[in-house]
C-alpha cells in the first residue's frame, strides 16, 4: 500500500519542538499501521488539498477562507501554555522593549510587519485588534511581510519593523526553548480569542476515519508523555467548521470600521 501525508508544517521552531512532532508522527503512523510517504515538490496548500493527505495543520484564517470544502477536519490542539488554553489561544503584538511606546494607539504610523498576508494569528487577529484606532483605512506607515513570526520577531528586534502579532503557541515555545529570540521585546497587547490551528486530513476521509485519527493522535500523546510535555499539549479536541466562523466575524468588524487591509 503507498504511504499517506503526515506533516506538521505549522510549528516548526525551535529544534525541540519539530524533534517532538516528528516523534508523534512516528507513533501515530505506527498506531494506524501505515507508512508515510514524503510530499516532494507540494507547497503548503497543494499538502492540504492532496488525496494523499492523512494528517497536516493549517492556520485557521485559510481554513475558512481557502480550504473549507476541500479538507476534513480532525480536531484542534488543547494546549497548555501561556496565553493558550482549552483549545482556544491568541495572538500577542510585540515591540522592543526599549519602545518608549505604550498603548497601540501610541504606534499609529509606525512600521509594522506580518508573517503572513493570510494569517489569522499574524495579519486576521492583528487588523482586528487595529481597525478601532485606525484612520481612514490606514494605522501603519509601512508593513513587511516576513514569511514566518520569527522573522517577524527579529525584523522587530532589528528596527526593520516596530510592531508585529506573534501566535501566543509560538511566543511561548521560543521563550521556552530559544529565549534568546525573545529577549528585549515585550508584550503591548493581546488580541481577541482564536480556536487553536485545526488538524486535518484529506476531503475523501470518512467519518470513521477522521475518528480513528484523532484516537491514535491521543493515544499517541498518552504513550509519549515527554512528547506531549515539549508540546505541552494535552489532547486533541474534536472541531467544527462553525468553530472558526469566529474569524471571518474578525474579519466582518474589521471591513465594517473602514479597515478590509491591514496596512
Amino acid at each position: 500500500m503507498s504511504g499517506r501525508y503526515a506533516e506538521l508544517t505549522m510549528y516548526v521552531a525551535p529544534a525541540p519542538v519539530e524533534a517532538a512532532n516528528q516523534q508523534w508522527l512516528k507513533r501515530i503512523m505506527a498506531l494506524l499501521e501505515l507508512t508515510r510517504a514524503k510530499p516532494q515538490d507540494l507547497d503548503s496548500l497543494a499538502l492540504f488539498r492532496a488525496p494523499k493527505l492523512l494528517l497536516a495543520q493549517t492556520c485557521g484564517y485559510p481554513l475558512v477562507t481557502q480550504l473549507l470544502d476541500q479538507v476534513q477536519l480532525i480536531g484542534r490542539p488543547h494546549y497548555e501554555l501561556p496565553d493558550s488554553t482549552g483549545g482556544i489561544h491568541c495572538s500577542l503584538i510585540i515591540s522592543r522593549a526599549t519602545d518608549k511606546r505604550e498603548t497601540l494607539a501610541d504606534f499609529k504610523g509606525s512600521r509594522g510587519v506580518v508573517n503572513d498576508l493570510h494569517s489569522n494569528s499574524g495579519m486576521n487577529l492583528f487588523r482586528h485588534q487595529l481597525a478601532p484606532l485606525q484612520k481612514d483605512g490606514r494605522f501603519f506607515s509601512s508593513l513587511g511581510i516576513s514569511g514566518a513570526h520569527l522573522h517577524s520577531l527579529r525584523w522587530v528586534k532589528a528596527q526593520c519593523a516596530d510592531l508585529a502579532a506573534i501566535d501566543s503557541v509560538t511566543f511561548a515555545y521560543l521563550a521556552r526553548y530559544a529565549p534568546q529570540e525573545v529577549a528585549g521585546l515585550r508584550v503591548v497587547a493581546r488580541t481577541a480569542a482564536s480556536p487553536t490551528l485545526p488538524y486535518i486530513t484529506a476531503r475523501t476521509s470518512s467519518h470513521a476515519e477522521v475518528e480513528r485519527i484523532r484516537a491514535a493522535m491521543n493515544t499517541a500523546l498518552k504513550q509519549l508523555p515527554e512528547v506531549s510535555a515539549c508540546l505541552g499539549l494535552n489532547e486533541v479536541l474534536p472541531a467544527h467548521p462553525m468553530d472558526y466562523q469566529l474569524l471571518l466575524d474578525y474579519e466582518k468588524e474589521a471591513i465594517k470600521q473602514g479597515f478590509a487591509t491591514l496596512c
